[in-house]
């Protein structure tokens, strides 16, 4: 399985703010959306970084609630890492292990065409490994 099939099956929306909107607006959508993590933009639409849940606790611990009222720009991420419709399963869960993230904006042609979470990965993943193991066992018992 690879990420298109993810993107297919959870949709492809991407809810993102600008640099200069605040902490509060963000966290606000986060929990409208009941999402973790959003695309930043600038203003031609093109990922300028990510901002997560954890980037927002991260701030409030340092400076308290006055952060709330401060740029998304001085806490997001923005060296991006980004994944392909075409990336494995295990390709994204490796890089997704390996930096430390929990979402990867998914870009096709140099566009941005989706984001998947780890919990998006893994669920996919556990649905892959039980399907192996349902074949492997239809194949043991027709033999």
């Amino acid at each position: 399985m690879n990420v298109a099939a993810i993107l297919d099956e959870k949709g492809r929306d991407v809810f993102s703010l600008t640099a200069n909107a605040t902490l509060g607006d963000a966290a606000a959508l986060l929990d409208q959306k009941r999402i973790g993590a959003l695309v930043v933009v600038d203003s031609a639409g093109a990922i300028a970084g990510v901002l997560s849940e954890r980037d927002i606790v991260r701030q409030l611990a340092r400076q308290g609630a006055g952060a709330l009222s401060e740029a998304i720009a001085g806490c997001m991420t923005h060296e991006v890492i980004t994944a392909s419709p075409r990336d494995t399963i295990e390709d994204v869960m490796a890089a997704m292990t390996d930096r430390r993230i929990r979402h990867l904006p998914v870009l096709e042609e140099g566009r941005l065409a989706g984001i998947v979470s780890i919990g998006d990965v893994v669920k996919r993943k556990i649905e892959q490994t039980e399907a192996d193991a349902e074949a492997m066992k239809a194949y043991i018992a027709s033999a």
